[in-house]
Formats: C-alpha cells, sequence, structure tokens
C-alpha cells in the first residue's frame, strides 16, 4: 500500500538517546550536513519531495522533534514541568545538537518549517557557533507571532491559543476525532484548501501523530510552551537586542504567511543581521506544495555558504 511505503529510500535509519529522550532520524546523502525540522502537524516525512535532492550536495538529516513521529514524547507539563520547558523550543534545539554530534557533526546548517523553525532559529540565538545556515519556512518569531495576533490571524491560526489550553482540553476534544482535526487542519493551510498537494503516505504519517494520545499531549504541550516559555525567552532576547548573526533565508507562503498584514522580511530584519527571502506561491506547506520554487531559492543560499 502507498500508505506505508518508504519515503525516505536510501536512507539510512538512526535513534539517538539524549536527555532521557530518544530522537529519530533519517539520514542521506554526503557533503556539507543539514539539518530538516517539521512543523505542526507533521513529522519528518514532510521533507520527502526535497530531501532526494538535497541529498546530492548535502549529507540530509531529516529528525522527528521530541513527541513527534518516532521520537518518543517525554511527559511534560506536570507538577514537575509547570513552565513546559520540556517542550521549549531550547530544549528540542539542545537535542539538535545532541543528534548531530552524535552524527559526528559540529557545524552545520538548518532549515525548519513552522515549529522546526522556532527551533532553528533559537538554536541560532542559543548555539550561534554551530550554525553555519539558517533556513526559516513561513513563520514569524513567537513573540511577534503572539504581539501581532489581529481577528484575521487569530482565526486563521486559532490553533495557537487552543492547543495552549490547560490539559486536558484540547487533548480531549482532538480524541474524539483527531483524523479529521488533522484533515482539517492541514487542509485549511494549503493554498487551494484541500489535501490533493499532499502525499498520501505522509497523510498517513500525519493522521497517526494525533491518534495517538502522548503525541497529542506532546503537540499541545509545545504549543503550551509557544505560549509562555518560548515567548518569553524572545522576549529577554528582543529586549537585549539579541540577533541572529548566522546568515538567513526566509521563505514564506503567498497563500499564509503572505497574507498577513505585516511584511515577514521587515521583522526578521529586526532579529538577523544577515537575512533575505522571499514569497513562494504556495499555502503553508512550501515544501510539499511547491518544492521546485523551494530548492531553486534554497540551493543557491546553501551553495553560496558551502
Amino acid at each position: 500500500m502507498s500508505e506505508t511505503r518508504d519515503l525516505f529510500p536510501g536512507f539510512a535509519t538512526h535513534r539517538i538517546v539524549h536527555d532521557g529522550v530518544t530522537l529519530h532520524a533519517r539520514v542521506g546523502g554526503s557533503g556539507p550536513p543539514l539539518v530538516l525540522l517539521h512543523g505542526y502537524p507533521q513529522t519528518h516525512v514532510c521533507w520527502h519531495r526535497v530531501a532526494p535532492k538535497l541529498a546530492e550536495t548535502h549529507t540530509i538529516v531529516a529528525m522527528d522533534l521530541r513527541g513527534y513521529g518516532a521520537s518518543s514524547a517525554p511527559d511534560g507539563g506536570g507538577a514537575t514541568d509547570a513552565g513546559h520547558a520540556v517542550y521549549s523550543k531550547r530544549a528540542m534545539a539542545r537535542d539538535v545538537v545532541a543528534v548531530m554530534a552524535a552524527l559526528g557533526h559540529a557545524r552545520f546548517a538548518v532549515m525548519g518549517h513552522d515549529r522546526g523553525a522556532r527551533v532553528a532559529y533559537r538554536l541560532a540565538l542559543d548555539s550561534p557557533e554551530a550554525i553555519t545556515r539558517l533556513v526559516l519556512l513561513d513563520i514569524l518569531p513567537t513573540v511577534e507571532q503572539w504581539d501581532n495576533m489581529r481577528w484575521q490571524s487569530a482565526m486563521r491560526a486559532y490553533h495557537w491559543a487552543f492547543l495552549a489550553q490547560p490539559a486536558p482540553l484540547p487533548e480531549t476534544l482532538i480524541a474524539g476525532a483527531p483524523a479529521y482535526y488533522v484533515d482539517h487542519t492541514l487542509a485549511s493551510w494549503t493554498r487551494d484548501g484541500t489535501l490533493a498537494a499532499l502525499e498520501p503516505a505522509a497523510l498517513a504519517h500525519y493522521r497517526a501523530l494525533l491518534a495517538d494520545p502522548a503525541r497529542a499531549h506532546a503537540v499541545c504541550e509545545d504549543y503550551r510552551a509557544g505560549a509562555t516559555y518560548d515567548r518569553e525567552a524572545d522576549a529577554v532576547d528582543r529586549a537585549a537586542d539579541r540577533r541572529i548573526t548566522t546568515p538567513t533565508l526566509l521563505l514564506w507562503g503567498s497563500d499564509y504567511l503572505g497574507r498577513g498584514a505585516v511584511n515577514p522580511l521587515d521583522i526578521w530584519r529586526r532579529w538577523c543581521t544577515d537575512v533575505r527571502g522571499e514569497a513562494i506561491v504556495s499555502g503553508h506547506f512550501l515544501v510539499e506544495e511547491n518544492p521546485e520554487a523551494v530548492l531553486a531559492a534554497v540551493g543557491s543560499f546553501l551553495d553560496a555558504g558551502s
């Protein structure tokens, strides 16, 4: 069945333990290392249309964030994690460094989409010595996202507040119809409002994510961390005028972030010393809706830093 086929043929599978969390990664190709970090409600398989091409010139590490995909889902948000640090982007960034170190890479490029892009820019802020190039897909900084929330963006990104509600409210509601919830979320963020651009085998992975109660809880903890720990960490950096010094490429969907009230590049110029970017004709899922345009933009950017 297509739904169970391997979307990364020829890539090796690695399972690396860090901080009590088992992290799953697919590794292929050769050349300068590039780690790929997925977003919500997805897993590492979202990169299946661009990873083989990127692997022609780079060593590709497509990993599942903690709580997602085949990585383990540590409990978070309990009495010992009232600040939601377990699923903070700082903790996830440390996971990335540990995975790459275990694979023999002290310095590497990072490309992240959605939640993975939040991990990527937090990594660039906390550990700039580890990052050679930074590619961010379709996000604003977390604190800016909250600060710029208007009725239009709140309607489109209602899940920011919904998933961040105290447990077990969102977990319980999602459990009532997880496949419907995932399909609705994905379709509502594509350019054409359907699932047509998404590979059925990848969709099977995304549906499985929130069908698992432990991972549904992990996803909610990710967003609870976004509303608390991550937002506050960003606010501290912004107040101190700490900037990302790694050369950065920002790509955004013409029919998702590009429909907002602010210019994404204008926002990121306040956070980065060296940033460039462009809109990609797509909804939120750039690498699945328009992989050719993403590869064209990313390839020249990465080649310039090799």
